[in-house]
């Protein structure tokens, strides 16, 4: 766990004494796309409504990585969301962004899924 994911991990632990959510895991699910072929999110979250939730910690993205989220979202039933951590200065906090289905960019051909740009 690096230095931003171990203060995300903090703030979980903050709003699962706060009633929020029900229960949080580091790396604790791992979707499959293809042979050889994952995406593991760095968190998985049961919120207080019994939801789950993956979220991605990042503070900047590598391509494959923002592929690899939008990929999730569109086949698998969870929401996804990527988390930033705001500056101190501009009140802290983190910054919460949706991955929502790309199923009209999809098609799929048995196993498998291609993405169209």
């Amino acid at each position: 766990m690096n230095k931003s994911e171990a203060a995300y991990a903090a703030h979980l632990d903050e709003c699962l004494r706060q009633g929020s959510i029900r229960w949080w895991k580091f790396e604790g699910m791992k979707f499959r796309f293809a042979d050889n072929t994952f995406y593991t999110p760095d968190f998985n979250v049961m919120l207080a409504s019994d939801e789950l939730e993956c979220h991605e910690v990042k503070g900047f993205w590598m391509d494959d990585a923002k592929v690899k989220i939008k990929l999730a979202a569109s086949l698998y039933p969870i929401r996804f969301f990527a988390m930033r951590s705001l500056p101190k200065r501009d009140g802290g906090g983190w910054k919460r962004e949706e991955f929502l289905p790309i199923n009209h960019l999809c098609q799929r051909h048995g196993d498998v899924v291609l993405i169209l740009t």
